[in-house]
């Protein structure tokens, strides 16, 4: 509705007012007059007359909408004669994603007005996804908005042409939100589902809107593999469970048989590799090592290596090490790591510390490996990563 109503009226607000205005009138007119045959074409067509009502009474009809005005004096079709289709909804959702999430708008405000205007979260759920105040994220959803408005970004799906450079920067957001859902940043809760199943619903529209492209599909089996170990990665006290330690009786397996197949589909598909699809081949190899009875590590480092041809990173970097520490021994691991920080971009990020003490406890270098599990510790916010890394300082000898 949002998103047909947006294409209608060429407003973000406006259109958002315009939806809330249908339902109370069909709050109220339903009841006595009993379900339209096509509740949702009513209550675009109802949200559009009410829009354009409001438009009239603020006498600014004329100037500021003046395509409105003409579509006004036309006789307005009865709400239980306009029809819609599903496709025709599917395609405004599309074109809400894309506009969302325009090369114009810096990436925060894509994931944000992606969480407001296409995920329907409140402004309230988004601000806490992003560890800002409601007030500090109503204006700058209100600068999105007013960006969008004011350089004439079109409400539309990018011609073919335009549209892998575009694609890029939609399933760069839909991936922050489910990040946001799966590693919280900070705060006493490890995982918010209601993030991660927003950005899996994002990515099935994606997919069923654009078929077979394999960045999508690559995206969605990541997100659907990540996902299927949800309720095994936190105890029944809010702890972090690590993956050896996972229970893999709690892991979703249908969803993990649906993530393997769109993997599948996403390396078969041709032309250049998606790194989405790269990641999620990795988690793939995990969720597979519970059948198998243990984990490929070469193979996984291996689609490391390729990974950081393709997107290099330091957090690809450091996830590298954890591969070859299982490969090649800790030794050469530790060379990696130290090589990472002296380079700096995350040398302050709780996880070079952790992996880095981990990496001199195997090696026998306690002291070493108490030091660094101290400053994981300080650097660390979210409160499971710091109760898990508590423990493992309180494993030391006094």
């Amino acid at each position: 509705m949002l998103a047909t109503l947006i294409r209608l009226l060429g407003d973000f607000d406006l259109a958002e007012e315009a939806r809330q205005e249908a339902f109370a009138a069909a709050l109220e007119q339903w009841p006595a007059r009993g379900l339209p045959s096509n509740p949702r074409a009513w209550l675009v067509e109802v949200g559009r007359n009410k829009a354009i009502d409001q438009i009239r009474r603020q006498a600014l009809l004329r100037s500021k909408f003046p395509q409105l005005a003409l579509e006004a004096e036309e006789p307005a079709a009865a709400p239980a004669e306009v029809e819609e289709d599903d496709a025709a909804f599917g395609d405004d959702r599309l074109r809400l994603i894309f506009t969302c999430c325009h090369p114009a708008l810096n990436i925060e405000a894509q994931v944000a007005l992606t969480l407001r205007a296409v995920c329907g979260l409140s402004t309230e759920a988004v601000a806490r996804a992003f560890l800002v105040g409601e007030e500090t994220m109503a204006q700058s959803l209100v600068r999105a908005k007013k960006k969008i408005r004011e350089a004439g970004i079109p409400y539309e799906t990018p011609p073919p042409q335009l549209l892998d450079e575009r694609i890029g920067g939609v399933l760069a957001a839909v991936y922050l939100v489910f990040n946001e859902g799966y590693a919280v940043t900070s705060g006493a809760a490890l995982i918010r589902a209601e993030l991660c199943l927003e950005a899996i619903r994002l990515g099935r529209l994606l997919d069923a809107l654009l078929p077979r492209r394999a960045a999508i599909q690559g995206l969605l089996a990541l997100m659907l593999l990540h996902d299927a170990r949800r309720r095994s990665r936190v105890s029944a006290e809010g702890d972090v469970v690590l993956l050896e330690d996972q229970d893999h009786s709690l892991w979703d397996w249908p969803q993990i048989d649906e993530g393997l197949a769109l993997v599948e589909r996403a390396l078969r598909a041709g032309g250049s590799v998606s790194p989405y699809a790269v990641q999620a081949a990795i988690a793939a190899l995990h969720a597979q090592a519970p059948r198998r009875g243990t984990t490929d590590w070469p193979q996984i480092a291996g689609l490391y290596e390729v990974l950081l041809r393709l997107q290099p990173s330091p957090m690809v970097e450091l996830n590298r090490a954890v591969a070859v520490s299982m490969v090649d021994g800790p030794a050469r691991a530790l060379d990696l790591v130290d090589a990472l920080a002296a380079r700096g971009g995350i040398d302050d990020h709780h996880l070079l510390f952790a992996v880095r003490a981990k990496l001199l406890q195997d090696l026998d270098r306690r002291a070493e490996a108490l030091e660094a599990y101290r400053a994981a510790l300080q650097a660390a916010r979210l409160e499971p990563e710091r109760r898990l890394l508590a423990r493992r300082i309180a494993e030391f000898d006094p």
